[in-house]
């Protein structure tokens, strides 16, 4: 692993203050020297190193998609995706996280899975370097209960192997699905404590007692695992800080009480709210039957009001809300993961700082690597993006691969910059 020193670059370091001009030194899998300099000016060259002038390129610490399905297919069905055969399957996920690695995102948080060990497989795979992709958290199933989001079993073909997701019915079947899942060494387990309107079952609804919520975060933790949850819900929001259940996905329809509990936990709550899914079934997925008309019925457009609603409150209050929008259906493909920052800015109220912060700095915290994770740092692992143009002025750039001129992971550039940057100053490196 070679030595790399960006010089002449325009660095956000992730601590929330305006970008500045300086070097970065990378030396193994950390950042080892971070200088100010003036611009276009050149710190002391490190003998030995690669030398990549950024021409004042915008350098800043990988992404983080805080609610990641590599196994989603790009369809528009639960079925179509689950259905896909489990070899075709594992293959999909590594291109998958390949795709996520050459947009920037450096660290997913998996939200769930279609097949039980898809993520555990693709997390290993990575972590052992037998494919490429960016650090993971994987995640089990939805858990959910008969009749619940996630069970597209049929009465004909009631088999589990049919199911989207792992039905369970009662708190000692709870039991047994957690520790199932924990066998297989998943990060996280995954539970449906609300319903979702494309499936039958409204947003709005619950379908878990509080009993089996209880026994799902206790014998998770047991375990030493997090649990997450899909609530839209008030009741199932509110769930999520009665019985400690760290990551919470939408988070759609709040009360008073609802976002006061939040508050007084924030630091212990990370919300992804997955606005993605809500702009774009409400209003771009005509070509799959889901007219805005037939939308605005099942109840999206209310909630995408609601959610919007909710998210700007929960700013106001400083409560952690990151990207993750539900990519990898037909309507949200993965790859477009980006538009979440646009949309933070556009719907939330948030500043592109604030878009760019919840993207990296707050990432690291959701990685549980918050020590190490999310900023360019002295100390930090080297987790960096090289970008063609400010985010801070234009949060749509990193929509645009070749916009992202490099990508480093742990200190080995996944996608190296032009060769003409590279080459720019390699008198230095001699």
């Amino acid at each position: 692993m070679a030595d790399v020193m960006f010089t002449n670059v325009k660095i956000f370091d992730g601590g929330g203050e305006a970008p500045f001009m300086g070097d970065v030194l990378v030396q193994g899998n950390r950042i080892s020297r971070v200088v100010k300099t003036a611009y276009g000016g050149r710190s002391m060259p490190v003998s030995g190193a690669q030398v990549i002038d950024g021409a004042g390129a915008f350098l800043m610490p990988g992404m983080v998609e805080a609610h990641t399905h590599f196994s989603w297919n790009d369809q528009p069905s639960l079925d179509a995706i689950q259905r896909m055969p489990p070899e075709e399957h594992i293959l999909w996920c590594a291109e998958v996280a390949k795709r996520y690695l050459d947009m920037g995102w450096t660290s997913c948080v998996g939200a769930a899975t279609a097949k039980p060990r898809l993520d555990v497989v693709i997390r290993n795979a990575i972590n052992d370097g037998t494919i490429i992709g960016p650090r993971y958290l994987a995640a089990s199933q939805e858990i959910t209960v008969p009749g619940g989001l996630g069970d597209t079993t049929q009465p004909h073909l009631p088999q589990p192997e049919f199911a989207f997701g792992a039905i369970v019915s009662g708190a000692e079947e709870m039991r047994r699905c957690v520790r199932m899942f924990c066998k297989y060494g998943v990060d996280s387990l995954k539970i449906n404590l609300s319903g979702e309107s494309i499936t039958g079952m409204p947003s709005e609804s619950s379908q878990f007692t509080e009993e089996e919520v209880r026994v799902c975060v206790e014998e998770a933790k047991n375990w030493g695992k997090r649990v997450a949850a899909h609530a839209r819900s008030t009741w199932s929001i509110k769930q999520c800080v009665k019985q400690g259940i760290e990551v919470i996905y939408h988070a759609s329809f709040t009360d008073t009480e609802a976002l006061d509990m939040l508050e007084a936990h924030k630091t212990e709550h990370f919300i992804a709210p997955g606005l993605a899914w809500l702009i774009n079934t409400s209003y771009h997925a005509s070509q799959w039957g889901l007219t805005p008309e037939v939308t605005r019925k099942m109840g999206y457009h209310r909630e995408l009001e609601a959610a919007v609603e909710s998210m700007r409150a929960m700013r106001k209050r400083g409560i952690r809300i990151l990207p993750g929008g539900d990519y990898g259906f037909a309507w949200t493909p993965h790859g477009t993961n980006a538009k979440d920052l646009e949309y933070f800015v556009k719907y939330v109220g948030m500043s592109t700082m604030e878009a760019l912060l919840s993207a990296t700095a707050w990432g690291g915290p959701m990685m549980r690597m918050g020590k190490v994770l999310g900023y360019i740092r002295e100390g930090y692992l080297a987790d960096i993006l090289l970008v063609d143009g400010d985010p801070l002025m234009d949060i749509t750039v990193l929509q645009d691969k070749a916009r992202i001129l490099a990508v480093m992971k742990d200190g080995e550039f996944h996608r190296a910059p032009p060769v003409r940057r590279a080459n720019q100053m390699a008198q230095w490196a001699a």
